[in-house]
């Protein structure tokens, strides 16, 4: 009896490994947007991917975003969290207070203190205040626009990249900026030009903070004043294929209604920044849905009412790409104000990094979240924080 047991057939699992589930789609994006000491959030996110053995072939980034994106993009794969990890303690390694005591409270005073010293003192490996207020700098200075200077940050991108490894084609980078004189949005990427550090910090060029880069005789801008989510750039493709798309937001659309100024403060950073990144999907899916439609009404056309157009849409139709995005988005704790984003203390950091593994190891549970969408659907999205019933 104990024999037959043995020699029976192993059930298949009736949960589908993750591997084979990403393995199925040709591109798999990783998406961050910008908000500055919050994109601890996204190494935490990558971190639980890594671990869980998904690797994205696409990573698009904006600000912060963009620096992270471009860490894992410009390393291979067995020191990338590494990269990940120096870049975080060193630009988070200054001390603000030696003890704080429990408490809501003590947090905030301690989490204001180092937004403060962020502002006064600047980062280490990130950036410095000019000596000189821009106010008092004659029109046309160096140093007449832009609060700090970002020098140390294109020397910690240099010694945390590797340009040669970020430009070999085998993974695709593209980070968000805006054209100061144009006001046009623009994307650098890999597969179409050769990137460096310059591009990255146009990315993270935040005004009036830090000054506009130079790239090809023009100047440019954080690509989030614009729109801070890059996942736009990736659905405009004309190329584009079965996507899995990993979208990591720092600011959440959703949220509570103000009840003091800070909270006014902190609720509208969050909308301007947030981006909506549910809009941009939502109105993707409305043009597949009409796209869909089109092409099942020519498909009941004769063949002969056909023009040349209707046929090449017949064409590119018959292979719908299916896209699924997993969207992770940073829940902001109770002690935070609007100064989140540049409050860069080691511990906050530290807090945003574990949200971000602890959220992706939670949505990764739900491996039908993973599964590619019917093409009658076109394109699905998942939000551990809106879709989990537990």
């Amino acid at each position: 009896m104990d024999e037959q047991v043995r020699l029976q057939p192993k059930r298949k699992s009736e949960t589908p490994d993750i591997a084979d589930i990403v393995g199925g789609y040709p591109a798999v994006g990783l998406v961050f947007q910008g908000g500055g000491a919050l994109g601890a959030y996204q190494a935490g996110v990558f971190q639980a991917l890594d671990e869980a053995g998904i690797e994205a072939n696409w990573l698009s980034g904006v600000s912060i975003g963009a620096v992270n994106a471009a860490i894992i993009a410009g390393n291979t794969k067995g020191n990338r969290l590494d990269r990940l990890r120096d870049f975080w303690e060193t630009i988070s390694a200054r001390k603000v207070w030696h003890f704080t005591p429990e408490g809501d409270v003590f947090r905030k005073l301690r989490n204001q203190a180092s937004a403060m010293m962020t502002m006064t003192s600047g980062l280490p490996g990130f950036f410095a205040p000019h000596r000189i207020n821009p106010w008092f700098q004659p029109p046309g200075a160096s140093t007449a626009t832009s609060f700090y200077d970002t020098a140390e940050l294109k020397s910690t991108l240099d010694r945390l990249i590797n340009w040669d490894v970020l430009n070999d084609r085998r993974q695709r980078l593209s980070v968000g900026a805006v054209n100061v004189q144009t006001g046009n949005y623009r994307y650098f990427d890999s597969h179409i030009e050769v990137l460096g550090a310059e591009h990255v910090m146009a990315s993270g060029a935040l005004p009036p903070a830090f000054p506009a880069v130079l790239i090809e005789n023009e100047y440019y801008w954080d690509g989030g004043i614009v729109s801070n989510t890059p996942l736009q750039y990736l659905l405009e493709q004309e190329d584009v294929r079965d996507t899995l798309v990993f979208q990591v937001d720092l600011f959440s659309a959703r949220g509570i209604l103000p009840r003091d100024m800070a909270d006014v403060l902190a609720r509208h950073k969050d909308i301007m920044y947030s981006s909506r990144t549910r809009n941009n999907t939502d109105t993707f899916r409305r043009i597949h849905n009409l796209r869909l439609k089109l092409h099942q009404a020519l498909l009941r056309a004769p063949p002969e009412a056909l023009t040349d157009a209707d046929r090449e849409f017949l064409a590119a139709m018959e292979d719908v790409p299916q896209i699924n995005i997993v969207h992770l988005i940073y829940q902001q704790k109770i002690y935070e104000s609007d100064a989140k984003d540049y409050e860069f203390s080691g511990t906050s950091m530290r807090e945003h990094w574990d949200s971000g593994y602890q959220d992706t190891r939670k949505t990764l549970k739900h491996r039908r979240w993973l599964e590619k969408p019917p093409e009658s659907v076109g394109m699905t999205v998942h939000d551990v924080h809106r879709d989990d019933p537990s």
